[in-house]
């Protein structure tokens, strides 16, 4: 799960090695999931925002050589170096659309979550509860929801029931039901999250269902 929000790197004054490891993964990631003739050829990485999760995630604009063009890529991956794991997240052609990364900031454009492109988003839509920045809603939630007992017993999350997130150009506003557990009771929750488009969270209300 997610513990903070995406962090520029200054890629003049950093140790890039993981950075340029991560972005030729992403690059023959997806030249392997195309299986095109036309393979993309890594140049070089152009900028780089990392998350700290369970390990690093980078954000990742690439520049790459298809036959004889230049173009730049967006790629997302998740890395845990101890574990000798790399996951490509997502890989599209820059300004293609949103994604999940961006986790609506933007709008206008057809988003992805790593299952496809859908329809735009207007208005309310069902998001994936496996979604990693819902997963980080629900963090944020669950801290709320904790700070607010009075009781000794710790709440865990056993479930992200559904999700939903409403997205505009500057920010996006999550709706979760989540299942806790405290002891042995298990109870649902409804939350609502809001996330600016700096990654900073607040958390509207939690609500016992």
């Amino acid at each position: 799960m997610l513990s903070g929000g995406k962090q520029e790197v200054d890629l003049q004054n950093s140790n890039n090695l993981e950075i340029d490891e991560a972005a030729k993964f992403a690059v023959a990631e997806h030249n392997d999931r195309e299986n095109s003739l036309e393979k993309l050829t890594f140049s070089k990485v152009v900028s780089c925002h990392m998350q700290v999760v369970a390990g690093s995630m980078y954000y990742l604009v690439i520049e790459v050589e298809e036959g004889s063009s230049i173009k730049l890529y967006e790629a997302k991956v998740w890395v845990k170096p101890w574990q000798n794991f790399k996951k490509l997240e997502e890989f599209k052609l820059k300004d293609a659309g949103v994604t999940s990364a961006d986790l609506g900031v933007r709008t206008g454009g057809p988003h992805s979550t790593g299952r496809g492109i859908s329809a735009p988003p207007s208005g309310k839509q069902s998001w994936p509860t496996d979604d990693l920045v819902v997963q980080e809603a629900a963090e944020h939630a669950m801290k709320m929801l904790q700070q607010g007992s009075n009781s000794l017993a710790s709440y865990e999350l056993s479930e992200i029931v559904s999700a939903d997130a409403e997205l505009s150009d500057e920010s996006a506003d999550f709706e979760l039901l989540l299942k806790i557990k405290r002891g042995a009771k298990e109870e649902h929750f409804k939350s609502e999250i809001h996330r600016t488009g700096d990654g900073d969270w607040s958390v509207k209300h939690v609500t016992l269902q």
